[in-house]
């Protein structure tokens, strides 16, 4: 059925626009359970707006986002597998977290004045208050070909229950892959499409590890895995990313 949502300020990720993953993970959502387990491909056509009315919009097996008469995305069920990297441990991604991108002062800046590479992004911003954003501060971990983080996520983000719902595992799968570009010199653009399946529940109270790693280049396209370990070790959701161009 189609309905209306308004996406509040504090979910941006490019400044003044929707985060990535987390209105991926908003529209997947809309497809059910089913398709999430198995992989839902989210395909973003243009900005987000924020404080906006958006129309979500079903017909068969496909979800799309609509600003007016702009489509902004769509998503549509696909089914996928990914060779994902044995992660480093959260002790390891903790001790080097100083080190992340989101932290360096000296970082080339999106909001001049502010905190790290992306300070107010709903996902890595270090500018964002706790309970506000999320806080994934992936950094490059000796020994892994790629970057993690250390994350305890805030217990705002949980749900009734206790466990974080696909919206916020989808937006904590965002940044790391293009971190795992940047920590190596390269600047990537926007998120073009997010491709995600969550195998399991994972609990808000869970010391968390988040990676990145690069795929591979085609042209101005950006290829990026990510993947979310709970406190036991185990794979939870992953994501394949193409990032398109550079942002500037």
């Amino acid at each position: 059925m189609d309905h209306q949502i308004t996406l509040a300020t504090r979910f941006q990720g490019p400044p003044g626009t929707g985060n990535g993953g987390y209105v991926s993970g908003l529209l997947a959502k809309e497809l059910g359970l089913d398709a999430l387990q198995a992989g839902v491909e989210v395909t973003l056509r243009a900005p987000t707006p924020l404080e906006q009315t958006l129309e979500i919009r079903r017909a068969a097996e496909k979800a799309s986002f609509h600003f007016g008469e702009t489509l902004i995305g769509e998503a549509v069920a696909a089914p996928f597998e990914l060779t994902v990297p044995k992660a480093p441990t959260y002790a390891q991604a903790f001790s080097v977290q100083g080190q992340s991108p989101s932290l360096d002062p000296n970082s080339e800046n999106i909001v001049p004045g502010g905190l790290g590479f992306h300070p107010v992004c709903f996902c890595c911003g270090a500018d964002v208050p706790e309970g506000q954003g999320l806080r994934v501060f992936a950094s490059a971990v000796p020994g892994f070909e790629g970057v993690a983080a250390a994350w305890q996520p805030n217990e705002a983000f949980a749900d009734d229950a206790g466990w974080l719902p696909t919206e916020v595992i989808w937006g904590a799968l965002d940044c790391p892959g293009q971190f795992a570009f940047y920590v190596n010199g390269v600047r990537t653009g926007l998120l073009g499409r997010i491709t995600a399946k969550v195998i399991k529940p994972v609990k808000a109270s869970d010391q968390i590890v988040i990676t990145g790693w690069q795929i591979n280049v085609d042209g101005k396209k950006h290829f990026a895995g990510t993947a979310l370990f709970n406190q036991a070790g185990e794979c939870c959701a992953y994501s394949k990313q193409v990032w398109i161009g550079r942002m500037d």
